[in-house]
């Protein structure tokens, strides 16, 4: 019943007992031809969606709003959905309207999300899309993540000190958790994921267990190496029963669990991530102009995607960096033969996700003739791989599975370019059922007879002009003109009436359309079914091919590192434990790239022995001294993701961590000012580096006044020196830093070089030894384009704050204002009050608190602080 007392229809009564069942999610309601949208979630949709809002019942007080779309064109309504951050149940219709008796039955058949995406319409083929799940343990929280569109399910135990920086790793388009965690939701809820909360029944510790070993099929993961009891089970299978909950289907493919192992990846913190801009820009948030898109010369969508975890995930394993280098040099030495097997890889499909479709059934009759054509591929790649040196190409050549009967089987029973669809036929192969044949044969034949079933009646009723029709209301018919309706015989059985034709059904033509239609109906039925079996059979073979699918992605990225070698100019680096630095004529990657050839200035990266651990870094803005220290650390990474890079020669430590704190920025949501957020980032550092980290610092300190600045500093450059010993680049406008080289051994001064003439200033972005005396901000400030007039006076400034500064009584002299005194008197915008100090912060006991608690205690002191 409505709210106005009006009985409702048996179709609303459906949508409403579906749409209870379903809260938190659009529902689109499966109505002929139409996806509709009813109420509130029909004024949503025709806001995101730019369609029509209309309204059911129109004739009642309260009509109720209505939306819909054209089911053919799902796909691009779903993905404007879910990309405006909402979930959708889909509800369709579940049977045959022509068997249905009464109303057709109708059920979701699957739920939406940002991280449950499979098709590749709502995908980036580049991108990996994962889904996260998020459980707090009793001293570790537990971590998943699943990427559903490949099946590839990973676990690891963290901390709530590096809880977010796993996430900023991982990237997932969504996050599950249990409910109420408010604590979580403010520390996690800055990251561009949806955040979607849980029964904390589905977070019960022995019935995910349980989940994860009926799905696997085992009676212990101790095969996959997960140890019971911890955290990260008890996440993974709350992960699994969201999957399972949201698909309606079986996911077989999603048949093997990894550990993620820290401790051969190098560690990388969510500032830092920014700061480096390794696949995202800062500004814009584009993919353009990171770190990613200059690196990625892969062919394949599985190559991007893996590419992209090398880049989150660098080594820091000395034998598997050497093994990767020896592959891109042997490949980057054999440039034929890189090309050959690009041009190769290019025409294969996403077998990775392909695989996925298929053992989820959902894959068509195409997808099934893109997986042969891909096997068609493998014998000649596989060839082009033998005989290789190098062991790691050696291991991808023998790790591809051929799968020749699975092609085989899809070779013989499906056509070369099948239909995107079974509902008209036409997928088998002819020759493959002599069943088929004979049906097709019968249709094919009753079709031909009843086109000479209307020449005949044209010649003897003597209408040439008579049609042949059909249509889904009465079958096959005959059409007659107006001017002819004379002629037609008493036994012809008049269907239809149009403007200016008569349509006309008789016995003979119904007998042979029953033939025809009831060959064509069997014909249909006996494709569909031999098509399952055979994406059944198929499916059952999905580890094999998800295997070669991993294989195929590893070979597409080093081919495309090698192919980045060749045509950059970059070199194979050195690598070594020791904790140097030693580039010479290094050059940005993604500036290098991005400018015209030539014009990026190479420098030299000189860090270790006998160079000193920690470079202090002056110069002027504008000058190179960001681009410079970002420029080591980006080059570090690529050495350590295997790649090659843009210099003449170089020796690198292996770091075990990166830091950045680069640039100025406040997170006011967060009610963070810029200085909390650079000092927040600093003590990150200072708390977490060590020996074998290398840290790249850029204008600590300048978001207080000038003597706290350089104090702190000062002190945290000593500290990284003396007790941490990290290798250290250090950028600064204040010039009394360089004086620390007198008392640190391991410090050194560089610049950036300045030809300064008749007033006038070039920067050479050359970093030379020694420092700088000055920084050259008001050439910059008129570079900028600010007036004139406050030129000319900060010069005036200037040059008295250079020859005295500080006159008798300890205050700054500053020269009178050139212009008349005010008639009345400024008032400062604070008055005389003081910002309140914290004089002491007590410090957090944080092995004695559980990882909820200690997030929450963090939480509170921030919120103290500010």
């Amino acid at each position: 019943m409505t709210k106005t007392g009006k009985k409702l229809t048996p179709m609303m009564e459906r949508y409403l007992e579906v749409k209870s069942q379903n809260p938190g999610t659009l529902l689109l309601f499966r109505m002929g031809d139409f996806y509709e949208l009813f109420h509130e979630d029909a004024e949503i949709a025709a806001r995101i969606l730019g369609i029509t809002l209309t309204s059911r019942d129109k004739s009642s007080s309260n009509p109720v709003p209505m939306a819909g779309f054209p089911h053919h064109s799902l796909d691009s309504y779903l993905y404007k959905l879910i990309h405006a951050g909402y979930r959708a149940s889909i509800c369709d219709q579940v049977e045959d309207p022509k068997k249905a008796k009464g109303m057709v039955k109708r059920e979701v058949t699957r739920v939406v999300t940002p991280g449950t995406l499979t098709d590749d319409a709502l995908l980036d083929p580049h991108e990996n899309n994962f889904l996260a799940s998020i459980y707090f343990g009793k001293s570790d929280i537990g971590l998943a993540w699943l990427e559903l569109s490949t099946g590839r399910f990973l676990t690891s135990n963290t901390t709530a000190e590096h809880l977010v920086d796993e996430l900023a790793r991982i990237h997932p388009a969504e996050c599950i958790f249990a409910e109420g965690n408010t604590a979580l939701q403010n520390a996690i809820g800055h990251l561009d994921t949806m955040l979607t909360e849980r029964p904390s029944w589905s977070f019960a510790q022995d019935e995910c267990e349980s989940r994860l070993l009926e799905h696997f099929g085992t009676k212990t993961l101790e095969g996959f190496n997960l140890e019971q009891g911890t955290p990260s089970i008890t996440a993974a299978g709350a992960l699994l029963e969201y999957v399972q909950e949201t698909q309606k289907s079986s996911i077989p493919h999603i048949n093997h669990i990894e550990p993620y192992e820290r401790g051969d990846r190098l560690l990388i913190d969510e500032a830092t991530r920014r700061s480096l801009e390794l696949t995202r820009t800062i500004r814009e948030g584009k993919r353009e102009g990171s770190l990613i898109s200059v690196l990625d010369e892969t062919v394949t969508s599985m190559g991007a995607r893996l590419l992209t975890d090398w880049i989150a995930n660098p080594l820091t394993s000395l034998s598997e960096i050497l093994r990767r280098h020896d592959s891109v040099e042997e490949l980057s030495q054999n440039p034929v033969l890189c090309s050959e097997v690009r041009d190769q890889l290019a025409k294969t499909y996403d077998l990775q996700r392909l695989t996925a479709r298929i053992a989820t059934g959902r894959a068509s009759a195409r997808d099934l003739s893109f997986l042969a054509q891909t096997l068609a591929l493998l014998p000649m790649l596989k060839a082009k791989l033998s005989g290789r040196k190098s062991e790691l190409l050696q291991q991808l050549e023998a790790g591809i599975d051929l799968c020749a009967e699975v092609r085989s089987d899809i070779e013989t029973m499906i056509i070369e370019d099948p239909p995107l669809t079974l509902n008209e036929g036409g997928v088998i192969r002819p020759g493959f059922s002599e069943e088929l044949d004979e049906l097709r044969l019968l249709s094919k034949g009753g079709k031909e007879w009843i086109a000479g079933y209307r020449n005949e009646e044209a010649e003897r009723i003597g209408i040439p002009n008579l049609k042949v029709g059909y249509n889904k209301v009465f079958g096959y018919y005959l059409e007659v003109s107006a001017a002819h309706a004379a002629k037609v015989p008493e036994h012809y059985i008049r269907k239809q009436t149009l403007k200016n034709q008569e349509r006309y059904i008789t016995p003979e033509l119904k007998e042979y359309e029953e033939k025809v239609l009831k060959a064509e109906e069997r014909a249909i039925e006996l494709e569909q079914t031999m098509f399952n079996d055979l994406r059944e059979r198929v499916a059952k073979e999905a580890p094999r091919t998800q295997q070669t699918a991993e294989i195929l992605a590893q070979i597409d990225v080093l081919f495309g590192l090698a192919h980045l070698a060749m045509h950059a100019g970059y070199t194979r680096p050195e690598m070594t434990e020791e904790p140097v630095l030693d580039i010479r004529e290094s050059r940005h990657p993604v500036l290098d790239r991005l400018q015209p050839s030539g014009e990026f200035v190479p420098n030299d990266v000189l860090l270790g022995d006998p160079y000193g651990r920690v470079q202090i870094i002056t110069g002027p803005n504008m000058a190179g001294k960001s681009t410079y220290i970002r420029q080591a650390a980006l080059l570090t990474l690529m050495a350590q993701i295997g790649s090659f890079i843009p210099a003449s020669e170089a020796r690198i430590g292996i770091a075990d961590r990166i830091f950045a704190r680069v640039g100025a920025s406040d997170e006011l949501s967060k009610g963070q000012s810029t200085f909390m957020v650079e000092m927040t980032e600093a003590a990150r550092i200072l708390n977490s580096a060590s020996e074998r980290s290398l840290v790249i610092l850029d204008e600590i300190g300048r978001g207080t006044s000038t003597y706290d600045g350089i104090s702190l500093a000062w002190s945290m450059t000593e500290f990284l020196h003396d007790q941490i010993k990290a290798r250290t680049l250090f950028a600064t406008h204040y010039h009394e830093l360089t004086e620390l080289t007198q008392t640190l051994k391991q410090a050194s001064n560089w610049n950036v070089a300045v030809h300064e003439q008749d007033g006038e200033i070039v920067f050479l972005h050359k970093i030379v030894e020694g420092s700088a005396n000055k920084s050259y901000g008001i050439h910059v400030a008129r570079l900028a384009g600010i007036p004139d007039q406050v030129i000319q006076r900060a010069n005036q400034i200037l040059s008295t704050l250079e020859k005295d500064h500080i006159d008798d009584s300890g205050q700054t002299t500053i020269p009178p204002r050139p212009q008349k005194k005010s008639s009345h008197q400024q008032l400062s915008l604070f008055g005389n009050t003081q910002h309140p100090v914290l004089d002491e912060i007590r410090d957090l006991n944080v092995d004695e608190m559980t990882p909820l608690a200690a997030l929450e205690e963090l939480y509170r002191i921030r919120e103290q602080l500010n």
